[in-house]
């Protein structure tokens, strides 16, 4: 080999051994995962503005599901009959008497804020005329019976309502049934006078019939 064709192939050694040294070495340009996550939000963590609730806020309509029903163009008025807004607490292995309720003792037939109850026409509860409204709805639960208050402290909190507020009330008999249901549950059962507020949880049910004014 002469000297000329021996240079050529050391510079050709070289060459390629540098390219390849380039090659192996970590791109400097592309951020990680960790540096491309703002300082602010950990790795594998989530933020959340509100906590989630665990008895989550429901409401339920007279007639059922009457906002759908209204999208479809198939409800029959401009307004609901009433609405109930309520949280539903459940039993996580409890019983409803006496470890989540006493009896005896106001229940917000709920958690959270207080259930309300709204009119959007006047209706006849056990003979009495109730005007259309807003009402906080609660009730005193008995073995046998339970009384059904409605109060106008509306937007308000707690176990214990303002019973100075009180408007009307209500006795109304219980069942014990042999199906446990673990989310309290409130709905409206409809029938030729008008309709029945169901008001279920574990195996107890209770119900305020309201009739068409």
């Amino acid at each position: 080999m002469g000297k000329r064709s021996f240079y050529l192939s050391v510079l050709v050694f070289i060459f390629f051994s540098c390219g390849n040294k380039q090659e192996n070495k970590p791109a400097t340009d592309i951020p990680s995962v960790k540096d491309s996550v703002p300082k602010n939000k950990p790795i594998g963590k989530e933020r959340s503005l509100v906590p989630v609730d665990i008895s989550p806020l429901d409401q339920v309509y007279w007639p059922e599901n009457y906002p759908t029903s209204k999208m479809a163009g198939q409800a029959k008025s401009t307004d609901p009959i009433a609405r109930v807004i309520y949280s539903r607490p459940h039993l996580q292995g409890r019983h409803i008497f006496h470890e989540v309720l006493k009896y005896g003792e106001p229940w917000r037939l709920g958690a959270n804020e207080s259930t309300e109850l709204d009119l959007h026409q006047s209706l006849k509860i056990q003979g009495q005329k109730i005007p259309a409204g807003r009402y906080v709805i609660y009730c005193i639960p008995q073995k046998d019976h339970w009384t059904v208050y409605l109060n106008n402290n509306t937007d308000s909190w707690g176990l214990e309502p303002d019973r100075s507020k009180d408007l009307y009330h209500f006795d109304i008999p219980v069942i014990t049934t042999d199906n446990a249901i673990e989310y309290f549950t409130m709905r409206f059962e409809e029938n030729s006078k008008g309709a029945s507020l169901l008001m279920a949880w574990d195996n107890i049910e209770a119900r305020l019939p309201m009739e068409f004014d």
